[in-house]
């Protein structure tokens, strides 16, 4: 129940709405079980009686059926826009706080969690309460209060007929009670079932050109088809359920009416039912099958909100791993003096990443990682900003524990270059000036000539106002590595990360990329990681990891002459770049990088 209970709280943040759509709801049913008495006084004392005010007596009824059906329809307008704004809203704020938690979830929840399955609770899920908020708790109060207030009026009419017509009654609402049951368990695979089918089609939209290329584009439909029948399936089975259980309901109660004229009749007879009263419990009888037949989506809806709002509380519950400390301290000015002291991490206890890292980078220094794949050199970049935390032993900048700073502040102080670099759909003054939206021009066109790509932008119809697609899809990756960087530099960090970002380009890119780093990293301390061997020949520190330890720290000419892992690496990888640029001539300033 504890989904529910705070479904609850979160409409009744709006008590005065909240209030004013009980009251509504309260008259709605009111006026509406008025009307059969109204009925039944117009045909015993306007119809079946003989005396000079009857026709009065009528007009005077057919005047306040007509106002209880009015006030009856202002009630129901009440209801039903005062439920949809309390709806509309409640989806508002659960949309804006699993926004909030995702953009707050260290990168730990992340990987652990589907894109596709994360947008299905922030879309599917939302919606489907939503429609509880409007018919699962208003439209079920007013099926209450019908279904309550006929019952006792038809009890004082005449119990016996009452009695006579419970059983049907009883049967109905124990065949809601079983399809409730089923409706749940299927709502759970569905709201499942659209989850997975969520995360197939968004991996198949971002990964097309993958697809494309390798010619797995049956494979990829074959998955989605196979997702599509589960779901299929599920929404079937809910489907039948609906179709048998309505039906079913709806003759139960035609047999109930049946029971209510044959014995109703018998006690006109009798003497102990006028013909207005038998009018009046047949009109309740009446008003009875909507809330009864509506049970089923009644339940249906309240069922499906259970799991839909399991899974949004997930989310909202989920503690990062990575959480600030009360009296966290915001960073003031950085001279960029960086300290690893015996870190060790590891994504789980049986998966070690990192084993007693020792760094000391001095301000203004630049430290390059080298080291085979899966070395652990881009786990120890994305330890500085905390986007993890470490496991063991600690990380300062400026002999101040990492863990002890303001998140945001510590994030300020330093920027990144990724290595899969992102674009956001807009124009690249967007996406330049990200970091840093009150840049002026004159500060995003220094950026963009520091990172090589001025002359590129120039050549553009729109220059910076040149829109590109989803993830920059119409520039190359050279130039969405370029624009990153420009992105990154704007933001003029006091420590600086480059993640290989210079591996999506060509040589001469590089060469130029580099002559505007040189100048760029001068001051501030940078960690680079990079294959490239005139990256390399910058590093002050070189750092070769193997399998999450140094094994070899000092510069280029030092690592070579021990003959170690560093020459191997050397001999495998660097010799050929260093021949090669022995060659060649150096590429003059005025080249324009394609």
């Amino acid at each position: 129940m504890s989904a529910y209970l705070r479904l609850y709280a979160l409409v009744f943040r709006y008590k005065r709405r909240v209030a004013l759509a009980w009251l509504c709801v309260l008259g709605a049913g009111v006026f509406l079980l008025i009307s059969p008495k109204l009925v039944a006084w117009a045909i015993d004392f306007g119809i079946n009686t003989q005396h000079d005010q009857r026709y009065l007596v009528l007009v005077i009824a057919a005047s306040a059926i007509l106002g209880a059906a009015g006030l009856r329809s202002l009630s129901t307008y009440g209801q039903q826009y005062l439920g949809q704004w309390l709806a509309q809203r409640v989806a508002y704020d659960l949309r804006n706080s699993i926004y909030n938690r995702l953009q707050r979830l260290s990168y730990a929840y992340h990987d652990k969690h589907q894109t596709g399955e994360l947008m299905s609770r922030a879309t599917q899920d939302v919606e489907a309460v939503q429609q509880f908020i409007q018919m699962g708790i208003l439209r079920a109060a007013y099926f209450v209060i019908v279904m309550m207030g006929a019952l006792v009026l038809m009890l004082l009419s005449n119990w016996r007929l009452a009695l006579v017509t419970s059983p049907f009654l009883i049967i109905i609402a124990a065949s809601s009670g079983y399809f409730s049951g089923k409706l749940r368990a299927t709502w759970t695979r569905v709201q499942e079932g659209l989850a997975q089918l969520t995360t197939v089609l968004q991996e198949n939209l971002s990964g097309a050109r993958v697809v494309r290329s390798f010619g797995r584009e049956d494979l990829e439909i074959a998955k989605f088809t196979k997702e599509a029948e589960a779901l299929f399936k599920d929404s079937y089975d809910s489907t039948r359920l609906q179709s048998i259980s309505v039906p079913t309901m709806a003759g139960i109660w035609m047999l109930g009416m049946a029971a209510t004229i044959w014995f109703g009749g018998q006690e006109i007879v009798a003497g102990r039912m006028t013909q207005g009263e038998l009018a009046g419990f047949a009109l309740y009888l009446t008003l009875l099958q909507q809330p009864l037949r509506s049970l089923g989506m009644v339940v249906n809806v309240t069922a499906r909100a259970y799991s839909a709002g399991r899974r949004i509380f997930e989310i909202l519950d989920a503690e990062s791993a990575v959480k600030e400390l009360p009296g966290a301290v915001a960073l003031g000015q950085v001279t960029g003096h960086v300290r690893f002291e015996d870190v060790s991490f590891a994504y789980n206890r049986l998966s070690p990443v990192l084993c007693s890292i020792n760094i000391d980078a001095q301000p203004g220094q630049v430290i390059a990682l080298l080291g085979p794949t899966g070395s652990g050199k881009t786990t120890v970049v994305n330890l500085l900003p905390r986007f993890y935390d470490v496991t063991e032993g600690r990380i300062t900048i400026d002999g101040t524990d990492i863990r002890a700073m303001a998140i945001t502040s510590l994030r300020r102080c330093m920027a990144i270059v990724q290595q899969d670099v992102f674009l956001f759909s807009g124009t690249i003054r967007d996406n330049i000036s990200y970091g840093m939206p009150s840049a002026t021009q004159e500060q995003i066109e220094q950026a963009a000539k520091a990172a090589c790509i001025q002359d590129f932008i120039s050549t553009l119809p729109g220059g910076y106002d040149t829109w590109i697609g989803e993830r920059g899809v119409t520039l190359s990756g050279g130039q969405k590595q370029r624009v990153a960087i420009a992105r990154t530099l704007l933001l003029d960090p006091a420590i600086l990360v480059l993640d290989d970002s210079t591996a999506s380009v060509d040589t001469e890119t590089e060469y130029l990329i580099q002559q505007a780093l040189q100048e760029v990293m001068r001051g501030r301390t940078t960690f680079v990681i990079a294959q490239r061997l005139r990256t390399i020949k910058l590093a002050d520190q070189i750092l070769v990891l193997n399998r999450g330890q140094i094994v070899e720290r000092g510069r280029h000419e030092e690592l070579l002459n021990e003959n170690g892992f560093y020459r191997r690496i050397y001999d495998l990888e660097l010799r050929d770049q260093e021949e090669a640029l022995n060659k060649a001539q150096p590429v003059g300033h005025s080249a324009v990088a394609s």
